[in-house]
């Protein structure tokens, strides 16, 4: 699906427009490089937000956890939501602290949750999840029996709209604070993978599965 997002009072970017893009092409990539997201709604008049593991498989967005979760009881209801995804990019140091800021890529998306009660869409609904956290760990690992799948809800989120905001560059200061003999500019941060570390009751000189291995070099590279 291509194209730009409708813009509405909840999508729009208000503070600093021109950082806010509408298209899919931005929104996917963003939420492609991600697999956690915030996700937030209303319950009794109170609101709560969640960190969340996620799938996209085209404006769908799918989420799963136990038949209990308080999150996903209260999504199935049909009630509006919000989903956030955000990438730290860098810590923005300008001369003056009213200007320092950071860098980064977000998405804000919105739409309504609808449970996945299809037996073969909720299976591959957790094969798309499994495969946005780990590409190829899904055709390594045991699949969920009748009992797991049993415990386990899904839900799909169509995002009826979104938008991205995005911040790059150097510090932008007021001109006279440029005379200041104080260092300035962007200190780069990103999400650093560590040697994986095997399960000390795992079976012995078993190998790091292969996609773990490729998903770390993809990283460090």
């Amino acid at each position: 699906m291509e194209g730009n997002y409708p813009i509405d009072d909840r999508n729009k970017v208000k503070r600093i427009p021109k950082r806010g893009h509408y298209d899919r092409e931005t929104v996917y990539g963003i939420l492609n490089d991600a697999f956690l997201a915030h996700v937030s709604f209303m319950m009794d008049g109170q609101p709560f937000i969640i960190p969340t593991a996620y799938g996209r498989r085209g404006d769908d967005l799918y989420f799963h956890g136990a038949t209990t979760s308080r999150l996903l009881v209260a999504l199935q209801t049909g009630i509006p939501t919000s989903v956030a995804v955000t990438h730290l990019d860098g810590i923005v140091l300008a001369r003056s602290l009213f200007h320092s800021s950071m860098n980064y890529r977000s998405v804000v998306a919105f739409g309504t949750a609808t449970l996945v009660e299809d037996a073969d869409e909720k299976m591959e609904a957790l094969k798309i999840i499994s495969d946005q956290i780990m590409p190829g760990r899904w055709e390594e690992a045991r699949l969920p029996n009748p009992k797991e799948m049993k415990a386990t809800t899904v839900l799909k989120m169509k995002i009826e709209t979104a938008s991205a905001k995005i911040r790059t560059g150097p510090p932008g200061d007021d001109k006279d604070d440029y005379q200041l003999p104080i260092w300035a500019g962007v200190l780069p941060c990103n999400l650093q993978y560590q040697d994986a570390q095997t399960d000390p009751d795992s079976i012995k000189d078993l190998p790091v599965s292969a996609s773990v291995i490729t998903y770390y070099q993809s990283k460090i590279n």
